[in-house]
């Protein structure tokens, strides 16, 4: 009879020799014009870098093209640790005001509530994920017009989950990707209101 020999176990691939995906080359090629355009690199040499890039097939031949080049701002946010945030008894929050957005927010309301506000600050990555749990005061996030979110991964829980946003999201602006669970008090997500808009615009708030 004859022995049935097992079957060998597939290779992990490489992560360098992944295969790169339209997204990916395009990411490289933006950051080539970027040290284009702080002259980094001359036009020949971006010529033949780009021409590089757009051929590429792996992610190690696209890391060979920008390996000389500082790390992108959108890069550098992927790499932050994430961003918790924890009302506790007396609450907590970030923004306004500009702060480094990373790829990950985390934010527990507790008693005392979390709210966050992105409205002020220069984000560059293609999408940060929230996630938020009302518990017991509630989670309020605040993007601004042109930011759009997805909230079908979220758990809506006792308190639900009230997204005002338009879903109109302009080019080269990041998606708020919601997870988490609304919990006893809920989540709300919203474009600025109209007292917010008059001190985004630098007006006097009316009474």
């Amino acid at each position: 009879m004859t022995a049935h020999l097992p079957e060998p176990t597939p290779r992990p691939v490489p992560s360098g020799e992944l295969r790169a995906s339209h997204d990916d080359r395009e990411a490289v090629v933006e950051q080539l014009r970027d040290a284009a355009a702080e002259g980094r690199i001359d036009l020949d040499e971006l010529d033949a870098r780009l021409e590089q890039a757009l051929t590429s097939k792996t992610y190690a031949e696209l890391a060979l093209l920008t390996a000389d080049l500082p790390q992108s701002p959108s890069l550098a946010a992927e790499n932050l640790p994430p961003l918790v945030l924890k009302g506790g008894m007396y609450g907590a929050s970030r923004g306004p005001g500009r702060w480094e957005v990373p790829g990950h927010v985390i934010a527990h309301a507790g008693v005392g509530g979390v709210s966050i506000d992105f409205t002020r600050v220069e984000c560059r990555l293609a999408e940060v994920v929230v996630e938020a749990y009302g518990e017991t005061s509630g989670v309020t996030i605040v993007i601004p017009d042109g930011w759009a979110t997805d909230t079908t991964g979220m758990d809506p829980g006792f308190g639900g989950i009230k997204d005002k946003t338009t879903p109109d999201r302009l080019p080269g602006t990041p998606l708020i990707r919601l997870t988490g669970s609304g919990g006893m008090a809920g989540v709300v997500i919203r474009h600025p209101s109209k007292r917010e808009r008059r001190k985004l615009d630098g007006k006097p708030a009316r009474g």
